[in-house]
């Protein structure tokens, strides 16, 4: 699933493309607003919101869609042959005389009264990219299961939005603890939300989630994707193993001597 920084990048592009601009074309291919009608109000803004994206369209409508695993948006010239995928793929299509955003495989497309926003990312915690960003309460919503492994509570949208599994597995190595390692025995754990917050700043715009500093290619992250690999700190070999129940496990990638803590039975591969 992308992080927030991907979604950021893509509400930016998105806005770029329609934003001031009256649509001329506005085609959602979901059952459910298959017949909205949308040609001809203007395309207000387009907010990202943790890993969701809210497109506000003239008439107190806005557009939230979720890429999900697989989704996409691209944005092409007026009349430039899309490409990015199948078009039995497409789920929505918006554009104006100059651009067309088209929506590949988007995982949630829900057309909703803009003054109802809330009932679909209200129940997200403070958005890491966002201009309200509250530290200290999403401190306060990690600390509030402290024996919940520290991956598990970053990656939880209702505590910081905007969190997807590399940026989990960075943080816990930035921070030097086992991804099983429980909430309640992070020492700085403010740093680490600190942290988080950040990684996404810095990578907004650019693609890659770089957390070495290095975004040259095979440099840009510490652990993660790295199975079986030296680490880069201290040389030993990388581990991976799940993390979670199923459905909601998600691969890790740790350095069992970085990183000290609990760790899986076996101490994975």
């Amino acid at each position: 699933m992308p992080e927030g920084d991907s979604v950021y990048r893509t509400a930016w592009e998105l806005r770029r493309a329609l934003a001031g601009q009256v649509l001329t074309v506005a085609e959602l291919r979901v059952p459910a607003h298959a017949t909205a009608d949308l040609v001809g109000r203007e395309v207000l803004d387009v907010v990202p919101r943790g890993k969701h994206l809210l497109t506000r369209i003239e008439g107190g409508l806005t557009l939230h869609t979720h890429l999900r695993m697989e989704g996409r948006w691209r944005v092409f010239a007026a009349g430039e042959p899309w490409s990015g995928g199948q078009p039995f793929q497409i789920r929505a299509v918006l554009g104006n005389v100059e651009r067309t955003a088209v929506g590949y495989r988007l995982g949630v497309v829900e057309l909703l009264p803009t003054a109802q926003e809330a009932r679909a990312v209200g129940h997200l915690g403070p958005d890491l990219l966002g201009p309200d960003w509250d530290e200290a309460e999403a401190v306060r919503r990690v600390s509030a299961t402290p024996g919940r492994t520290l991956c598990e509570a970053l990656l939880d949208q209702r505590n910081l939005a905007g969190i997807g599994n590399v940026y989990a597995n960075e943080l816990c190595f930035l921070a030097q603890v086992s991804p099983w390692t429980p909430v309640a025995q992070v020492g700085e754990l403010p740093r680490v939300v600190h942290a988080a917050r950040q990684l996404l700043l810095v990578n907004k715009l650019r693609h890659g989630h770089v957390t070495t500093g290095d975004p040259g290619p095979d440099r840009q992250h510490w652990v993660y994707g790295r199975a079986h690999r030296p680490c880069r700190r201290c040389g030993a070999a990388v581990r991976t193993a799940r993390l979670g129940l199923p459905p909601q496990d998600r691969v890790v990638f740790w350095c069992p001597r970085c990183q000290p803590g609990p760790a899986p039975a076996g101490r994975g591969r």
